[in-house]
């Protein structure tokens, strides 16, 4: 699903649910609608400058869903991890935490703030230094985490439960092996779904058995 106004409204709307919910929400939002770094670099570009490009995407989506947030209602707040002060508040731990406990939705920007790390590797750090309870991971394209590509082999199979080690030998394509084997060396849950289907996160969040759950070692 490519990120228009009307979609990141659309999701705006489902992490309104979860917010009303009583829970502490971070997001941590891609920059691929825009441009991907690796894109760049299979044509030819300096890996890193092709890097930063996507991060700087990524704020762009991070804006668009803080003003969708904000029109609904929902305080929330954008960090990047490059500065930018005229546009974001620059990441910083401790305030982001404080942020979560006065029940403001926080917003992840521009990555890590490196070359070289993806979006994945983004989630998974962030939530290691909040302490997050689970990662919930979004898709556009698929409801799951399945032995091989469904648009392409009618054979694949779909996956309840997986733990990393698992996704790590087999090389499923859920996340990156170092975001995966930073989830699994902190014991934080992923769960993996659709959020072409209103109302995913929500169910999610409620604990309904929904997508991909991956865990443990």
């Amino acid at each position: 699903m490519e990120l228009t106004q009307l979609s990141i409204h659309s999701i705006a709307k489902q992490v309104k649910e979860i917010a009303e919910l009583d829970v502490e929400v971070a997001v941590v939002v891609g920059g691929g609608n825009l441009w991907r770094g690796k894109t760049g670099s299979d044509l030819g570009m300096d890996r890193a400058t092709a890097d930063y490009m996507g991060m700087l995407a990524t704020v762009m989506n991070s804006l668009a869903l803080q003003d969708s947030l904000e029109t609904l209602g929902i305080q929330s707040r954008v960090q990047t991890s490059i500065e930018m002060r005229q546009v974001a508040e620059p990441y910083i731990r401790r305030k982001a935490i404080r942020h979560l406990e006065k029940k403001r939705v926080v917003i992840f920007a521009a990555g890590t703030g490196n070359p070289y790390f993806s979006t994945d590797t983004t989630a998974a750090l962030r939530a290691a230094e909040i302490e997050a309870d689970v990662i919930l991971m979004a898709k556009n394209n698929v409801d799951g985490v399945y032995s091989a590509d469904p648009r392409t082999d009618a054979d694949a199979v779909k996956y309840d439960k997986l733990s990393y080690l698992d996704v790590l030998k087999e090389g499923l394509a859920v996340m990156d092996s170092t975001a995966s084997s930073l989830c699994m060396d902190n014991d934080i849950p992923l769960i993996v779904f659709s959020i072409m289907e209103e109302g995913n996160i929500k169910r999610a969040v409620n604990g309904e058995s929904i997508g991909t759950i991956v865990r443990g070692k």
